[in-house]
């Protein structure tokens, strides 16, 4: 197998383009996964200007107790693509995202059906976004093989990702084996900045959303719905800001195309330290 191409492209700023469809007036809510790979849902998405005013930024600058940072809503459109929907609102945020150039971005990564983690670092640094992966494994845990999430594509994919980890130094993608606190997370928010975060979407829970999720009801057409919770399904978010006095915290979940979510801190805490996510995080830098 050959190594990943680390070619860095130098993107214009504040260069804007079209992705996704805009949300229907009255959408269906829908969710989807994705674990250090792979999601489901379906839709288009909302572009940064058409944000309600209470989404908008409040103090990036200054550390405090409440930041609500004005990242754009862009939906997943397959099953398997909410880590791509999520690259796709952190570079329109950073005002870098083309539609064009992005698709061709993921041709010359080679990037497929199955999305990791690792495979958004080097998104990043193709495009030239400061970056930092931060991971409990670098590499992939062997362990994940027996899990139903990881079964169908772990043989095929072990080789891939860890030469991508292997490499990362060499392609200047910045992969770290470390903790980070929450603390952590708020400090890099109030900056303006925002995160990718692999979580458990089978633990995460919008305290926003009128109703819970039914994720197998993302079966294909005409299978039958049990509509049971799965063990572990990966789904990535983009986290866009906190509130102390709540003790909550904000993010863009890329099932939906029509609002942002809220959730407790330690239920987030929960979803993103799940047996599954080695709690991958990857903080992305407003001044790239």
């Amino acid at each position: 197998m050959t190594g990943p191409r680390c070619r860095r492209k130098h993107r214009p700023s504040g260069r804007q383009g079209q992705s996704g469809a805009r949300a229907s007036k009255h959408p269906t809510p829908e969710t989807g996964w994705t674990a250090r790979r792979g999601s489901v849902a379906a839709g288009g998405g909302t572009e940064g200007q058409d944000l309600p005013s209470q989404f908008k930024l409040r103090n990036p600058a200054a550390p405090g107790d409440f930041v609500q940072l004005p990242v754009p809503i862009i939906q997943q459109l397959y099953h398997w693509d909410c880590g791509l929907a999520c690259s796709r609102m952190v570079l329109r945020y950073l005002g870098q995202l083309d539609d064009s150039e992005f698709e061709s971005a993921l041709r010359e990564l080679r990037l497929t059906k199955s999305i990791w983690t690792i495979d958004l670092a080097y998104l990043m640094r193709h495009f030239g976004v400061r970056h930092r992966f931060c991971t409990q494994t670098l590499g992939v845990d062997k362990g994940y093989k027996n899990q139903s999430f990881y079964r169908k594509h772990f043989d095929t994919e072990e080789t891939r990702v860890n030469q991508l980890f292997a490499q990362a130094k060499a392609c200047k993608v910045l992969v770290e084996k470390c903790t980070v606190s929450v603390q952590d997370i708020q400090a890099h928010l109030a900056q303006g900045h925002v995160a990718i975060v692999l979580v458990n979407s089978g633990v995460l829970h919008c305290d926003l959303c009128s109703s819970p999720v039914k994720y197998c009801c993302f079966a294909p057409s005409g299978h039958r719905c049990f509509c049971r919770t799965p063990d572990y399904q990966g789904h990535f978010i983009v986290l866009r800001g906190y509130n102390r006095a709540t003790g909550c915290i904000f993010y863009n979940n890329p099932a939906y195309a029509d609002r942002m979510c809220s959730t407790s801190l330690s239920n987030f805490e929960e979803a993103r330290t799940s047996y599954g996510t080695d709690e991958d995080i990857l903080f992305v830098y407003l001044d790239s």
